[in-house]
Order: C-alpha cells, then structure tokens, then sequence
C-alpha cells in the first residue's frame, strides 16, 4: 500500500489573487468611508450634540448640580455652564465654546407650547434630579438639510430626526 501525502495549506497563487482581491476592495472602500464619516461637519455637529446631552444629563445627577447648554444663534455656537461658576469662569466658559462648522448653523430652539427661540441665546437645563428642560435643537446645513434634536426630560438619549419636526409633528 502506497501511502499519498496531501498538501494542507494555499498556493503561492492563490494567497495572491486572495490578498490582491482584499487590497482592491480596500483601495475603493477607505476613501469613501473616510469622506462619509470622518469629514461630514453635519455628522459631527450632531454627535457633539447627542453627546453633550447625555453627558449633561449624567452629570448633573453625578455632580448634583445645575448644568446649562447655552446655544447661541448669532454666533452659531455652543457652551456649558452651571449653576456654581463664578462671573470669571462664566466669562471663559462662554469664550470656550463648541463653534460650529461654517456649513452648518443652528436654526433654532423650540420648547413646548409653540416657543421658539430664533436669534439670540437658548438655554436648556439639565437638574441634578435627573431631568432637563424639553427642547429641540434644529439645525440645517449647506444643502439645506435640516436635523431636529429632541431632549426628553426624563430620557437619557437624544432622538434626531431627519428634517424639520416639532413638537406637533
């Protein structure tokens, strides 16, 4: 009886049509995932926002303290206060600001019963028992697509919406 010997493993040939197939795959893939994710300034103004507010709202309980997220239309920014800063820390808080990308601005927020705030500054509040102020964040960029952002008092996530919605909707 002859014994066969059987090769386990791939050929020089096929490891290459393999790792030529990968590389092609990643040549077209990378550029395009780089340019969807990673440079929207619209994607990134929204996780800010999305991230801000859980953070406000997990701090403000950890911290049992006031927490205010200033939005400032005529600046198109963004900043945090609380309730125990002193004037001069108020006064470097607001110059820290998140500025938005000069693609994307806020258009306004809306808090219940029809008001909305469309210049100037809005503030929502963020309690240390655990809730904030109902509102929605609206902001639009370059091609004139908008995104709503709404804060629930007693729920940790931020809903976002695609388009204009308000509390009727």
């Amino acid at each position: 009886m002859g014994y066969f010997k059987q090769n386990i493993g791939f050929t020089l040939i096929e490891l290459i049509v393999v790792i030529s197939l990968i590389s092609l795959i990643l040549f077209i893939a990378i550029p395009r995932f780089q340019s969807t994710v990673f440079t929207d300034n619209t994607k990134k103004t929204s996780r800010w926002i999305i991230g801000k507010v859980q953070s406000l709202k997990t701090r403000a309980v950890r911290d049992q303290n006031l927490y205010i997220l200033n939005v400032d239309m005529d600046s198109n920014s963004m900043w945090v206060t609380h309730a125990s800063m002193t004037e001069d820390e108020l006064q470097n808080a607001s110059q820290n600001t998140y500025q938005l990308p000069g693609d994307v601005r806020v258009l306004e927020v809306e808090y219940p019963h029809d008001n909305k705030i469309e210049g100037g500054r809005a503030d929502i509040y963020f309690y240390a028992k655990g809730y904030s102020d109902m509102a929605i964040i609206h902001i639009e960029n370059s091609d004139s697509e908008q995104f709503s952002f709404r804060i629930e008092p007693f729920l940790q996530q931020v809903k976002m919406f695609p388009g204009y919605v308000g509390f009727e909707d």
